[in-house]
């Protein structure tokens, strides 16, 4: 999955409940630099997010899967509000990339134990 891709979904999720707040914006920064991107590319995500085209790109390597589920669970509890947006965007993601309920519980229970 590239890079540019895996930041439009985090974009994606932060603008989900219709707000940027800082803590999303600061946790997108990072999650920029950490992917080697560039400032203009998180502008381009931003754009992309907030425009009507906007829709989750998949990644299919079961590891990137992984990944990208542990960052939009980051994303959701930036602004520690959680929306039922944002938890059905989530449900649709991890169901769209086939991860069963196992997994999923034992990938959030590898997160919060990291934290």
């Amino acid at each position: 999955m590239q890079h540019l891709d895996h930041l439009k979904n985090l974009v994606i999720m932060a603008a989900a409940d219709g707000s940027l707040t800082e803590q999303e914006i600061a946790l997108l920064v990072d999650r920029c630099a950490d992917l080697g991107l560039q400032e203009e590319d998180l502008e381009k995500a931003i754009a992309f997010a907030l425009s009507g085209e906007a829709k989750l790109t998949f990644p299919i390597d079961r590891t990137e899967q992984d990944q990208m589920l542990a960052d939009l669970m980051r994303m959701m509890a930036a602004d520690g509000k959680l929306t039922e947006v944002e938890k059905r965007l989530f449900a649709l993601a991890a169901a769209k990339m086939g991860i069963n309920k196992e997994d999923l519980s034992s990938l959030i229970d590898r997160l919060l134990n990291k934290d």
